[in-house]
């Protein structure tokens, strides 16, 4: 088979597909890195920084019904760009409150909850335009070198927001500014090919048709709730502050350093998809990679020093990106372009959901019974979802390729 990945990145419209989604994960991270550091720094509570993950969590469920249908029903160039307008505001706000010595736990988390907004409005216009942009053959290739990409961005944000950080605390926000500005502009000039998208009415049928659409599609379905269970059981991201600061005493670099590891797992197995994607016993792979996540979650919370903590996130990595690869794939394919909006909302509301409930969970558990505790717990929950689904979504364990499944 002839190597599609030199084809793909000769296109002008992939490559620039490519720096939108480089420029966003590397803003979002930065963005991450800092709220929750000033958050801790503010409040010394590890349930204040769950709060983070709650506030992001709500305009996902509240807005994934009519971000759908403005994926479907408008240009999606524009409806992304839009979004990521708002969050850079959201964040030069909080720029400028640091400058100002204005900074409060209060207005960081008013600024997630807008930053959460703008997301919800971004993700499925941004996923959604991708099969828009290069042909259904090549796309699961397409899908690991577009991952390959946003993991190298968040490589690189969590240790330039540390580094920022260190410097000027104000600098991570500015910087998320400028980053996500650039990317609303770019997204505006990709060409896309698309059938101009019918004006459907905005009544109930139709806002929850991707609702109804997954539902009926069991291995869809499969691979979206195990996606869910699984980050909401074992999501350790936000206790990483805590791990840098108190556990390993390493400082806002280590901090950084522990954000970026699980990234540096991801970028490496999706440069390997890129050029060898799975493409049989896909539903076992699903599985498999999300009970090695549970146990790289377990192997955090045992790690007494921070180089064996940072290779448990690096295998936490590892497995995450190939669920997501194999999901984001089974999603694409199954889907009409003209709902793909709709149900990428539906997808984005879980995925986005399960990390800031996992957020919130880790912050609330680690608050009662402290943040190995919380960790641990998380990495057990994982490997009990993984038992239980293998027999609920049969259909999903036995999926051998990424084919469209009749309803």
């Amino acid at each position: 088979m002839d190597d599609p990945a030199p084809p793909l990145l000769r296109q002008g419209p992939f490559v620039r597909f490519l720096y939108v989604r480089v420029a966003a994960s590397i803003a979002l991270q930065m963005q991450a890195v800092a709220v929750g550091w000033h958050m801790y720094e503010l409040t010394g509570s590890s349930f204040q920084l769950g709060l983070v993950g709650l506030v992001q969590f709500i305009p996902a469920i509240v807005l994934f019904l009519p971000t759908g249908h403005a994926a479907d029903r408008y240009d999606r160039r524009t409806v992304t760009a839009a979004a990521q307008a708002v969050e850079a505001l959201a964040v030069a706000v909080l720029a400028a409150a640091i400058l100002m010595g204005q900074l409060t736990s209060a207005l960081v988390l008013a600024m997630s909850f807008v930053v959460g907004a703008g997301r919800a409005f971004e993700q499925p216009s941004l996923q959604s335009v991708l099969t828009n942009i290069v042909p259904p053959a090549v796309l699961p290739r397409a899908i690991a070198a577009s991952n390959s990409a946003a993991q190298a961005a968040v490589v690189a944000g969590p240790a330039l927001g540390g580094v920022l950080l260190a410097v000027n605390p104000a600098m991570a926000f500015a910087a998320c500014a400028v980053l996500w500005l650039s990317a609303a502009l770019i997204m505006l000039g990709i060409a896309v090919e698309r059938t101009p998208p019918r004006r459907e009415p905005f009544d109930l049928k139709t806002m929850f048709s991707g609702v109804a659409f997954i539902g009926r599609h069991k291995v869809v379905l499969g691979a979206i709730l195990l996606d869910l269970f699984a980050v909401v059981l074992g999501n350790p991201t936000a206790l990483l502050p805590i791990f840098a600061s108190d556990i390993f005493k390493s400082g806002p670099l280590g901090f950084g350093a522990l954000r970026a590891a699980p990234a540096a797992g991801a970028i490496i197995t999706a440069l390997i998809l890129t050029r060898h994607p799975i493409s049989s016993r896909v539903g076992h792979a699903m599985f498999a990679s999300v009970a090695a996540y549970g146990l790289a979650t377990i192997l955090l919370a045992l790690s007494p020093v921070s180089i064996l903590a940072m290779a448990a996130l690096f295998a936490l990595g590892i497995a995450d990106l190939i669920s997501v690869v194999i999901r984001q794939t089974l999603v694409q394919l199954h889907t009409p372009d003209e709902m793909r909006g709709r149900v990428f909302a539906v997808n984005s509301m879980f995925t986005s959901t399960s990390n800031q409930l996992g957020t919130f969970r880790a912050g609330s558990v680690a608050a009662l019974f402290g943040v190995i505790p919380a960790v641990l717990l998380g990495g057990l929950g994982i490997i009990g979802v993984v038992l239980i689904s293998a027999g609920v979504f049969r259909e999903l364990l036995r999926a051998q390729g990424y084919e469209p499944v009749k309803p």
